[in-house]
């Protein structure tokens, strides 16, 4: 139970935090991310929430949630995409997700290695990167 109560204040403080008003979809989905360990693909969060919401309403809070830092996308090699909470020092429209993905062969887990950070890559003249993304694969530690 307590454990409960103390995503519930994570997720109220996420919010006001981002100055989001706290609605049913968007508690919802924090929670979902609050409770898992590692990443989330989209297909999950519809289906631990279709009951509640529909498919607008997920992408829509999904959206916002990017927008506005609180979490970011990690790509995967079949084109999908997954979608994990971000560190406290993503701001508005600027993740600073420079940390290492990482994929476990056995469980399919993807999580967020934030103490790994990928080095600086040294682009040659006149290119300009957006973003980077790391992504290692192999047996995570509960696999392990």
């Amino acid at each position: 139970m307590n454990m409960h109560r103390s995503h519930d204040s994570q997720i109220d403080h996420i919010l006001k935090h981002n100055q989001l008003s706290v609605t049913d979809s968007r508690k919802k989905i924090l929670e979902l991310f609050l409770q898992a360990n590692g990443a989330l693909a989209h297909g999950d969060i519809e289906k631990k929430t279709g009951e509640k919401f529909d498919r607008v309403t997920v992408y829509r809070t999904l959206q916002v949630f990017m927008e506005k830092g609180i979490v970011h996308t990690i790509p995967t090699p079949d084109n999908s995409v997954l979608y994990a909470l971000c560190k406290d020092d993503c701001t508005e429209g600027h993740h600073h997700d420079n940390h290492v993905h990482f994929v476990c062969n056995h469980c399919g887990n993807t999580i967020c290695l934030e103490e790994v950070v990928i080095p600086e890559v040294k682009l040659p003249k006149g290119f300009q990167p957006a973003e980077v993304q790391m992504i290692v694969s192999g047996i995570c530690s509960e696999c392990h």
